[in-house]
C-alpha cells in the first residue's frame, strides 16, 4: 500500500517579466518519503519551492495539503502549516550569534513578552549538542565557515518539528561527515512521518536517500518516477536532454612561464610554510578536508585576509604588500566560495554586477558611457551563456548557476592572467559545471594560470594538471597528473603521509 499523499502540486504556472519560469507543473509528495527534485540551473526548481514556502504566488494552479487546497500567503504562514525550508543561498545575519540566527523571527518570549535570551541560548545549546556541533551558541556567524553556517541553516529548518522540509542544495558547502549527519536527520524525519523535498546537483548522493525523483527542464516537468527505476545516467539525460559521455573536458595544454610563485607563505595560527607555483596554461588544484586551510590561503593571497610572512611573486614581480586593488591591477583575481557575500551585489542588475570590477574602463571625459558598458556586458554574458530576461534583471532573481556565471563574467571583463577559483562549481548543475570546465580549458589555452579549490575530488582529478594537498594549514603533498589517485590524496589530506 502506497503512503498517503501529504503535498500535491497541481498544474502550477509562474510567470516573470520576459520568462515563463514554471509551465503547468504537477507532482505529489508522500508522507514519510524523500522526494528528490532534479534539473539544470534555471529549470524552475527553486521557484517551485519558493511557491510552496509562500515566497511566490502561482499565476495558475493549486497547492494541496492533505488533499485540501491552500493559498500559502508567506513563509510565516507556511511555517504555521508545518512547512520549513533550507535555502540554496545562505540566509543569515553575520553580526548575530548562532542562537539568534537559529531562532530568528521566532524568539522565545517570557511572561512579559520580552525575548527570553536565557531560554533561547539553552535551546540553541541543546540543538548543537544533539547534532554534535561544538561551537558556542554565543559565537557570531561572521566568525564561522560556510560549512558551519550551512549546518546551522539545516538545524534551524528541522528544529520546529515540521511536516514538510524543503532542502535546496543542503550539501553544497558541507563535508562528507556532515552530509552523513544530514542523511541521518532525514531518516529520523521520515520515521516521524514527515516528508522531505530534496534538491541537489550531487547526483551520486541523491540515490542514497531518494524514494521518488522528479526532473524539471526549462520550467516543464520531464518525468516523475520511483528512484529504484532510475540511475545517474537516466537522470542526467532527462535533465539536459542528451547523454553526457565525458563530464570533464580536460585537454593537455602547453605550459608557459610561472605566473604565480608562492614561497614560505604564512598567517599566524592559520597556515604556514605554503610553497607552490602555477604556470601559464596550467590548472592547479588545492585538495584537502574542510578546515585544511585551502580557502584561508587563497583569501590571504588575494589580500582579503592578513598574512605575516613569505614571498608572493606575480608575473615575475615580488610583492611586498598584498591588496585586492593591487592584485586586480596586476591581473590576479579571485572567485569566492560564498558568491552572494563576496562576489555579487544581489539587489543590483546583471549589467552593474558584470561591469563593477572594471567600471573605470567605461568612464572617460567625466562620463559613464552606458552603450559601451552594455555592449561589453552583453558579450561576456553570451560567452558565459548566462540565462537572464534582460541585463536590467536583478542578480538575486537568477538561479544559482547563473549567479555563478555572473561572477565569472565580472572577472572575465577584467581580463586577468591568474584566477584563484574557490569552489567554482558549488551548488550548480551538471550542465552548468560542464560549461565552467570548458571555460577553464579555454582560459588555460589562452595562457592564463588557474588555481581551483574544490571539495569535490572527482573534479580535481578530472580537470587539473597538478594537485597540492593541504592538511592542518600546511601543504603535505604535490601530485602530477600521472600520479593522481584518490587514495593517495586522502592519505596526504589526513596526514598519514607527507612529501
Amino acid at each position: 500500500m502506497q503512503a498517503e499523499i501529504k503535498l500535491e502540486v497541481r498544474d502550477v504556472t509562474k510567470l516573470f517579466p520576459g520568462v515563463k519560469a514554471l509551465d503547468h507543473i504537477s507532482f505529489q509528495v508522500r508522507r514519510g518519503t524523500t522526494h528528490v527534485l532534479c534539473g539544470e540551473n534555471g529549470a524552475g526548481k527553486s521557484t517551485l519551492m519558493k511557491i510552496i514556502n509562500g515566497i511566490y504566488t502561482p499565476d495558475e494552479g493549486q497547492i494541496l495539503l492533505d488533499g485540501q487546497p491552500v493559498k500559502i500567503q508567506n513563509p510565516i504562514h507556511a511555517r504555521s502549516l508545518g512547512i520549513s525550508m533550507v535555502f540554496q543561498e545562505l540566509s543569515y545575519v553575520p553580526e548575530m550569534t548562532v542562537a539568534e540566527n537559529i531562532f530568528l523571527g521566532r524568539w522565545p518570549l517570557d511572561k512579559l513578552h520580552r525575548i527570553d535570551r536565557a531560554e533561547m541560548y539553552r535551546r540553541a545549546q541543546a540543538l548543537l549538542d544533539s547534532q554534535g556541533l561544538h561551537y558556542s551558541p554565543y559565537e557570531q556567524l561572521k566568525n564561522l565557515t560556510v560549512s558551519d553556517i550551512q549546518m546551522l541553516e539545516i538545524i534551524k529548518a528541522v528544529s520546529n518539528d515540521p511536516q514538510i522540509v524543503i532542502m535546496d542544495e543542503p550539501t553544497s558547502a558541507i563535508t562528507e561527515k556532515e552530509t552523513q549527519k544530514l542523511f541521518e536527520m532525514i531518516r529520523k524525519l521520515k520515521e516521524k512521518g514527515a516528508c522531505v523535498i530534496y534538491i541537489s546537483h550531487k547526483l551520486d548522493e541523491i540515490f542514497q536517500i531518494a524514494d521518488e525523483i522528479t526532473v524539471l527542464r526549462d520550467g516543464t516537468m520531464v518525468d516523475s518516477k520511483p528512484a529504484s527505476e532510475l540511475d545517474i545516467d537516466d537522470v542526467i539525460q532527462m535533465m539536459v536532454g542528451r547523454r553526457m559521455e565525458n563530464k570533464y573536458p580536460y585537454e593537455e595544454v602547453p605550459k608557459g612561464d610561472v605566473l604565480l610563485d608562492v614561497k614560505n607563505f604564512n598567517s599566524s595560527g592559520v597556515f604556514r610554510d605554503i610553497n607552490f607555483h602555477i604556470r601559464a596554461g596550467e590548472i592547479v588544484g588545492f585538495a584537502g578536508l574542510m578546515g585544511a586551510g585551502r580557502t584561508e590561503v587563497v583569501r590571504a593571497l588575494f589580500g582579503l585576509d592578513p598574512s605575516d610572512g613569505g614571498t608572493v611573486t606575480i608575473k615575475g614581480s615580488a610583492k611586498t604588500k598584498l591588496s585586492v586593488q593591487g592584485n586586480i591591477a596586476d591581473g590576479l583575481v579571485m572567485l569566492s566560495e560564498d558568491r552572494r557575500r563576496y562576489g555579487l551585489v544581489p539587489i543590483r542588475s546583471v549589467m552593474e554586477n558584470v561591469s563593477l570590477a572594471n567600471l573605470k574602463k567605461f568612464i572617460y571625459k567625466g562620463h559613464l558611457h552606458r552603450r559601451e558598458e552594455r555592449d561589453a556586458v552583453q558579450e561576456q554574458c553570451q560567452r558565459m551563456n548566462v540565462k537572464t530576461p534582460t541585463l536590467e534583471t536583478t542578480v538575486e532573481a537568477l538561479s544559482g548557476g547563473n549567479q555563478q556565471k555572473i561572477v565569472l563574467a565580472k572577472w572575465m571583463e577584467v581580463n586577468p592572467d591568474i584566477l584563484l577559483m574557490d569552489e567554482p562549481t558549488r551548488g550548480i548543475d551538471v550542465g552548468a559545471k560542464y560549461e565552467i570546465y570548458k571555460l577553464m580549458i579555454e582560459l588555460a589555452k589562452s595562457g592564463k594560470a588557474l588555481l581551483m579549490v574544490s571539495s569535490e575530488l572527482p573534479e580535481l582529478l578530472g580537470m587539473c594538471d597538478r594537485i597540492y594537498v593541504l592538511s592542518q594549514g600546511r601543504i603535505t603533498g604535490e601530485l602530477k597528473r600521472s600520479e593522481f589517485s584518490a587514495e593517495k590524496i586522502m592519505a596526504y589530506a589526513i596526514g598519514t603521509i607527507q612529501d
